[in-house]
């Protein structure tokens, strides 16, 4: 008998959580990225929500939302081209919700389905350097408000010892929750919700008095032809900001999602995770409208080459307001940090399975808190780190399609345990492919990848060989989205899938072939599992049809 049926032999079949050991919030999390039992599933869609709010209520989200001003958009634009991003980049994460509670593992693993057993560290390493910085830029961002805001309010000294004490609070604080694993970080994260919208809530009272909804920008009105040279490029380029913020959480939104149950429906899951994005209007638009105000009262902190959104929002609030700016520094922090480093510790452990999830997360913590010093004090990275999370994203972009339009075509079916296949060292299974590796996926992914990454133009950033393909215009996001999907749909028709790796139902859309499953080998040469014929597995996760059209 087999690891997963073992599995479904002691599990409750209806996932409804009864008997599920919920345990306490202070224990440690045992679980890495092996499938965890439905008996142990315990968090729902609202926790999911929860989490993915929380993760980007913060001053970092704040700061994304103040580019329109940036690049010269006046505040009826940038909202436009803010919401645009918004909920374009929310309908492209939502459906990467949905493996997490299929497989009860991380998108990393789950990935194994359309990239091979081997071509998952592709995912893995996505979400490790997406993680890595997202978490620099959460510090970085948290700290320097904090310092600020203490100046401001107590005379702190904005100098070197300050900010190494702030950095080190986060980092030192955002490690602990880490360690403790997925339970802690969704009560910080309950609290994060509530705490930080009410305080940018309070930040638009604020605010109010010098808020000026009629702000120009650089280009006229731009929707009826004034400067529409410029306004396009700057619009675009401000919604492919903005859009980027919910591609980002692509990765590792299964690394929360996968305490899911299975049977809970996925459109549950999949609307938690767009109403999570939708709700990051509230920064976003709190960075937009103060963004307008430093640009009109102290536009030396909006130069677009040396940014300080930071600095600009403490210049121009009201006294009263530093205590909420320095609990927003704090809170945000911790949620976006929390999300961020249990993500890079949990990948670190599925890459080098010899590592578990504890340690894996006490390594890549040092490291990671260790590279925020060095790159604040010794090689000013911090626009850098920028600049990389926006490439990590332009790569990140084409693997989420290809994780997509494989979830259809395989009707939103898979094998758990053939997943974990390179986690256990052994060979085979049904997503072996060649020799681990799924040319098809890998192909799309690579080739989108390379073009998106060609044709990014950050003007005094980075700027990719194709840059001004577009006569300015980024289309580097849009441009490597659309080739991943036709390249991955025309790789899976030209070589089609074997048929082991469909439902009983068969593929959607596309063909597949008669190939025999290999049989599953140990590192010592030993089967565990037979292989199989041409024919696949019955359904043991329901059809994905059948549910969307409430049969299930």
């Amino acid at each position: 008998m087999s690891w997963m049926e073992n599995n479904m032999v002691e599990e409750k079949p209806d996932g409804a959580g009864a008997g599920r050991n919920r345990g306490k919030v202070t224990d440690v999390e045992t679980y890495g990225i092996e499938r965890i039992p439905e008996k142990d599933r315990n968090a729902s869609a609202f926790d999911l929500f929860r989490v993915s709010f929380g993760g980007a209520n913060t001053f970092a989200t704040a700061f994304l939302g103040a580019f329109p001003i940036l690049f010269g958009l006046s505040f009826w634009q940038g909202l436009a081209a803010t919401v645009t991003g918004l909920v374009v980049g929310a309908l492209l994460l939502a459906p990467m919700a949905v493996f997490g509670p299929t497989n009860g593992t991380n998108n990393a693993v789950s990935s194994s389905a359309h990239l091979g057993v081997h071509g998952r560290v592709v995912g893995s390493f996505l979400s490790l350097l997406t993680a890595l910085a997202f978490f620099s830029i959460s510090v970085w961002s948290s700290g320097d408000a904090l310092v600020g805001g203490l100046n401001r309010l107590v005379g702190l000294p904005q100098d070197m010892g300050s900010f190494a004490v702030a950095y080190g609070l986060f980092g030192g604080l955002v490690l602990v929750v880490c360690v403790y694993g997925f339970k802690f970080m969704l009560l910080v994260n309950k609290i994060a919700v509530t705490a930080a919208t009410l305080l940018f809530v309070v930040g638009f009272i604020a605010f109010a008095g010098d808020l000026n909804l009629n702000f120009e920008g650089a280009f006229g009105t731009g929707f009826d032809g004034v400067g529409v040279a410029g306004f396009i490029p700057a619009f675009i380029g401000a919604a492919l900001i903005v859009m980027s913020n919910p591609i980002s959480f692509g990765a590792f939104l299964g690394d929360w999602a996968r305490y899911i149950p299975t049977a809970t429906p996925k459109r549950k899951v999949m609307g938690a995770a767009l109403l999570a994005q939708l709700a990051t209007l509230i920064p976003f638009v709190f960075g937009l409208a103060t963004a307008s105000i430093i640009a009109t009262k102290a536009p030396e902190f909006m130069d677009p080459a040396a940014p300080n959104y930071v600095g600009g929002l403490l210049a121009v609030s009201p006294a009263w307001y530093f205590i909420p700016l320095c609990a927003i520094a704090l809170i945000g922090g911790m949620s976006t940090g929390a999300s961020s480093l249990y993500g890079t510790g949990l990948d670190f452990s599925s890459v080098f399975p010899r590592f578990n999830r504890v340690q894996a997360t006490l390594f890549i913590g040092v490291l990671a808190i260790a590279f925020i010093f060095a790159g604040r004090f010794a090689f000013n990275l911090v626009q850098s780190i920028s600049t990389f999370a926006t490439l990590i994203v332009t790569c990140t972009a084409p693997w989420m399609v290809v994780m997509i339009i494989g979830f259809i075509t395989r009707r939103g079916w898979y094998d758990a345990d053939a997943l974990q296949v390179f986690n256990r060292r052994q060979t085979g299974g049904r997503y072996w492919f060649n020799h681990g590796w799924n040319l098809r996926g890998m192909a799309a992914w690579l080739v989108s990848a390379a073009a998106g990454l060609s044709m990014v133009n950050m003007p005094g950033q980075f700027q990719g060989p194709l840059g001004n393909l577009a006569g300015g215009v980024d289309i580097s996001l849009p441009a490597s989205l659309g080739l991943a999907a036709v390249l991955y749909l025309g790789l899976l028709w030209i070589c089609p899938e074997p048929r082991g790796v469909f439902p009983a139902a068969g593929p959607r859309w596309i063909p597949s072939k008669d190939t025999p499953v290999p049989p599953v080998i140990d590192a010592a040469g030993n089967t565990v599992a037979a292989g199989t014929p041409e024919a696949a597995a019955p359904d043991l996760h329901g059809d994905f049809d059948t549910e969307l059209v409430g049969q299930r």
